[in-house]
């Protein structure tokens, strides 16, 4: 990658807080230009960094009432690969209170979803009526509607699934239990809910919007539930192959598959065996009904056949495929790799037709901690996106090549196939393409929802 890529993709620039002073005092003191921000570069004391809206289409920051630790799009019925703005969208998430009783499953409806107004349309807007452009501001902020499941205590992990035509959620709660819900009437309830359009003081919350929740709340019991698993847990999959078929892996290594019966679903009590610790996530694959992959804190990654035994379905293994734990994978849906990402802030991605050899088809250290979330593009099977505790999201493209005529030491340590960085949200916990509009990406941190697409995608 060249550098001009390097320096229009990534959404930061440095400041140098004397600019501003500068200016108002009248002082004679030399502007410096703003510098695109690269990683590895050591902030200087008089330095910040400003956010960049040339580098987004669209950026919404999206507050649900409470932190969320997980959420799911929900597929609806508005076409796919949609590219006009506005966008709508809807999403199911569970929240995480200091109370337990103050808990919830969220079922959330975002519209109005506009594009980014460039800086040219926006100081021409200033000379507008002052109502008119009030209006105008009012009419391009994002919506949020809300419907509510009470839930008891935190939401480890949520997803959903469709089957003929109803909507199910899955919900890994931290007392243990993983119920599923019908969220059909909770999706008719949503559209009733309050259209809340309310703004933010700060200035990014005003010019890009944030959204804040006006909610109905109602009591709704779960289809099913199961309290089997010896622990918690936050490993949870629904299959997209087999309709109705659940996965779900608890902390003490168990993992326990369920199938969709007449009177909801049957558990297998026996769990499949192999893992020595904590089961933090599992998949399905994409392409075979009877094949899941999972990872571990024990550091390994394990393969199994869910038609077997369990005590013999697990038929690949890499025991140290990380230094540390491994925290989350995703299985590409167009090629046969899964994406690993670990506490080590690694980023591995792995050939399943090598996987015997437990050599990793490439490895990507740019995290500079944990990587709690990584998901392959739904659009292009050579990009994902990863983040983690250090508050980042990276979106990465394995096709591209470094440039080799073009060797200059501030990107000579970065790597090529990093196309863009994302920051702004803390605690960075999960995100999702959504697998119906074209390049957009929607994650949920300690500080709330941002909902996005960069000029890189």
């Amino acid at each position: 990658m060249s550098d001009s890529e390097h320096e229009s993709e990534d959404e930061m620039v440095v400041e140098d807080e004397n600019d501003e002073a500068g200016e108002s005092s009248g002082a004679a003191i030399k502007k410096e230009p703003r510098q695109v921000y690269l990683p590895g570069h050591q902030m200087q004391e008089d330095e910040s960094l400003v956010f960049d809206p040339s580098a987004y289409h669209m950026l919404h920051d999206i507050d649900s009432g409470l932190p969320c630790l997980s959420f799911d799009v929900i597929i609806d019925d508005m076409g796919c690969n949609r590219s006009d703005f506005p966008h709508s969208m809807y999403l199911v998430a569970g929240s995480q209170a200091e109370k337990p009783k103050d808990n919830c499953v969220f079922v959330m409806k975002l519209s109005n979803l506009n594009a980014i107004k460039n800086e040219e349309s926006s100081s021409s807007d200033d000379s507008d009526v002052e109502s008119d452009s009030d209006d105008d501001e009012s009419k391009d902020q994002p919506v949020l509607q809300i419907s509510s499941i009470p839930h008891l205590g935190t939401v480890n992990r949520i997803r959903n699934t469709t089957v003929d035509d109803k909507v199910y959620a899955a919900v890994w709660s931290e007392r243990g239990i993983v119920n599923i819900y019908d969220l059909n009437s909770k999706l008719k309830d949503v559209e009733k809910a309050n259209r809340n359009r309310k703004i933010g003081s700060e200035e990014k919350k005003k010019k890009y919007g944030k959204a804040a929740p006006k909610r109905i709340l109602s009591e709704h019991k779960p289809l099913y539930s199961y309290s089997g698993h010896r622990d918690e847990g936050f490993a949870l999959d629904w299959s997209s192959k087999a309709p109705g078929f659940l996965a779900s892996g608890d902390c003490k290594g168990n993992i326990h598959t369920w199938k969709p019966s007449e009177s909801g679903w049957v558990v297998n009590l026996h769990s499949l065996g192999g893992h020595k610790e904590s089961v933090e996530d599992l998949q399905w694959s994409p392409n075979e009904v009877n094949v899941l992959a999972s990872c571990s804190v024990d550091k390994s990654l394990r393969i199994w056949d869910t038609r077997l035994a369990p005590n013999k379905a697990n038929m690949l293994t890499i025991a140290d495929a990380h230094d540390s734990d491994i925290n989350v994978i995703n299985w590409n849906k167009k090629e046969p790799l899964i994406v690993s990402g670990g506490d080590d802030g690694k980023l591995m991605i792995w050939d399943l037709r090598q996987f015997k050899k437990g050599k990793e088809l490439a490895v990507f250290k740019h995290h500079t901690s944990a990587i709690t979330t990584v998901e392959w593009s739904p659009d292009d099977s050579s990009v994902f996106a990863s983040g983690g505790e250090d508050d980042q999201i990276a979106i990465w493209d394995l096709a591209v090549e470094r440039d080799t005529t073009n060797d200059q030491d501030d990107i000579k340590e970065i790597p090529p196939q990093l196309l863009f960085i994302h920051q702004g949200q803390e605690s960075i916990k999960e995100l999702h393409w959504h697998p119906q509009i074209t390049g957009v990406l929607i994650s949920t941190a300690q500080t709330g929802f941002n909902v996005f697409r960069t000029i890189s995608i």
